[in-house]
Parts: C-alpha cells; structure tokens; sequence
C-alpha cells in the first residue's frame, strides 16, 4: 500500500494534478458562456470502473480538473472497480441522465466485459450517450528485473523449458485478452492471476510475487525508466514513442499481434441533447489542448476526442471486434 501511494504522489507531482473540485480559470479552459438552463449548478461525479491509480483514474483526474476549471463546477472522481469494469457501467447506467454522473469508460467494461462475463446488468450501447473519446492506451508485456529474459524471444522459452511455473498479473480486460492471445500464439503455458485492477497487480510484480505483468503503460512508465520493471514489447504494431527501444510483440516473432486499448466518456441514457453537446465541446477543447495532450502523453496514453457519433460508431466496432478476439483466445465467460 505503501509502494502504492509512493507511485500516486509520484506520477501526481510529475504530471502537476491538483486535488479536483476547486474553483479556477486557466487559460484555454474557461467557460464558454453556455446556459443550459443553468447545467452545471451542482458537482459532476466521474465514476471509473478501476482503482486509485490505474491509467484511467489519473486520466480521468486531469480531465476531470479541467473540465471543473471550464463549467466552474466540482468534478469528483469515483472509483469503482471489480467485474471487468462492469460495476462502474451498471451504476452508471443506472443513475439519473441528467449530466451530473459520467462514465470514464474503456475497453473493458464496453467491449470486454459482455463477452467475458456471464452476465451483465447493462447494454453497452442502449444504455448510455456516447460524449467523447478521450485516448488510446499503451499496453506492454514487462517482467520483474530479476526474471532472466531480456526479449519476447527469451521470454517464450524460458516459458516452455518451464511449463506451468511462469505466471502473469493483469489488471484489467486488455491484460486478460492480451495474455490468453499470446498463450495461443505462441504456445506458452503460464499461470495467469487476476487482480481488480492494475496498481495492486503492479505492487506484487514489483515485490517478486509475480514474475511478469501484461499492463497499461501509464501506472508502470516510471517503473520501467527506473529500472525495477523490465519492457520486453508494446502490443500495439508500432512501436512507442515514450519507449523507443521496446519493439512491438509483431516485430518480436508474434507476427499479427495488435492489442489497442482505449478510453472514452459516457453518460446515462437519455441525457438531454443540449447536455451532451456541452460536454462533448468542453471536453474536445480540453482533450485537443497541447498542453493535457503533452501532460497525458507523459503517462503512456495518446489522447484525442471525438464528436459523440463518432464515439458511437467506434464503440459499435468495437464491441464486435473484442467479441471475436475474447472468442478466438478461447477465453470462457465466468
């Protein structure tokens, strides 16, 4: 818990996140002179379906500052974890459309969870208002610095000299899917253990308890610069430009592989339309702003918006696209 609080403060102070909620003008964030017949007039809560310190939280809590900074509201965060995300979907979905409670969502509880989970209590699509999209995410496949493999190469074979003794940690949907996908690509027998969500998975990786993590970037980029958390590939087919001298698992031997995570906003189904067209201009004007770009980017996370039909179509997409990846990895629904 301790390590854990040390990485918050740490990557807080770096990224310059202030508490949220405190009334200010910033240059490039100030309202904009909308009515709305008076929204915001109380605190917006963004509800985040993964714990203090997952890439989600920290991008929500930047997002989330500027935006308080632009309506001239409170923005509080919420974390939710557990169930592949689906906690936090549900109880969004549940509460009232009236654009005070947002969904920092991702891929899991949108394009994952439905298929691996055996039941969920919402519909990924139906039940919510698209407002923007926030970001891609980079996902890395990164071992203990005591584990004696320096490649992807080094990686499978010290798999298979050792089946069944090599074991993984995720924390989230991509990690589950990309670490089934690359057992079957390439023949690996490792033990996977679950966590909730990604920091407390990266504590027992960097404590020795687990040899290797599958993992967003953003909670293990100060890690890996530090040395206590070796890269061996990025998921995505290119390479990253924060780490340069990591290749992709396609260019590592597993030819074909490419696991893109992402990150977009929602509200409760029917959010009035006004509602909606407010958000999505405040929230493209933050997201498109150098200055959070050049702050998110720090973090492992590539962030761009999009108009809320865009976000539809691509969630839409997307949903199809994780349904038959989750089905090819043989994955099962518990």
């Amino acid at each position: 818990m301790r390590l854990l609080f040390r990485t918050l403060a740490a990557l807080s102070a770096v990224l310059g996140i202030a508490p949220i909620g405190t009334a200010a003008s910033a240059q490039g964030y100030s309202n904009q002179g909308y009515s709305n017949q008076g929204y915001p007039n109380k605190p917006i809560t963004f509800v985040v379906p993964f714990g203090p310190g997952s890439g989600s939280d920290l991008i929500g809590r930047i997002i989330g500052q500027r935006l308080s900074i632009a309506l001239g509201q409170s923005v509080v965060v919420e974390n939710k974890p557990g169930a592949n995300g689906a906690i936090a979907a549900a109880y969004v979905a549940r509460a009232p459309a009236d654009g005070y409670t947002l969904l920092m969502s991702t891929n899991s509880p949108h394009s994952a969870a439905p298929s691996l989970n055996r039941s969920i209590a919402y519909d990924p699509i139906k039940d919510f208002a698209p407002l923007s999209r926030v970001g891609s995410f980079t996902f890395i496949v990164a071992v203990h610095r005591d584990v004696p493999v320096t490649s992807v190469a080094e990686l499978i074979a010290y798999a298979k000299a050792n089946p069944g003794k090599l074991s993984y940690a995720t924390g989230n949907t991509s990690g589950i899917v990309a670490g089934e996908t690359l057992k079957h690509a390439t023949g690996i027998d490792v033990l996977h253990v679950p966590y909730r969500s990604v920091p407390p998975a990266l504590n027992d990786v960097l404590a020795g308890r687990v040899p290797m993590i599958l993992s967003d970037l953003t909670p293990g980029l100060p890690h890996v610069k530090a040395g206590t958390l070796r890269a061996l590939a990025v998921t995505r087919l290119k390479r990253s430009t924060l780490l340069p001298d990591v290749p992709s698992l396609d260019e590592a031997g597993v030819t074909g592989f490419d696991m893109d995570s992402w990150a977009a906003l929602f509200a409760p189904a029917p959010t009035p339309p006004d509602i909606v067209a407010r958000l999505n201009s405040e929230l493209r004007r933050i997201i498109d702003n150098p200055d959070t770009k050049a702050r998110i980017a720090a973090m492992g996370f590539e962030a761009f918006s999009s108009t809320p039909d865009e976000l539809d179509a691509f969630v839409k997409a997307q949903l199809v696209k994780w349904t038959q990846m989750i089905k090819e990895a043989g994955i099962e629904p518990e």
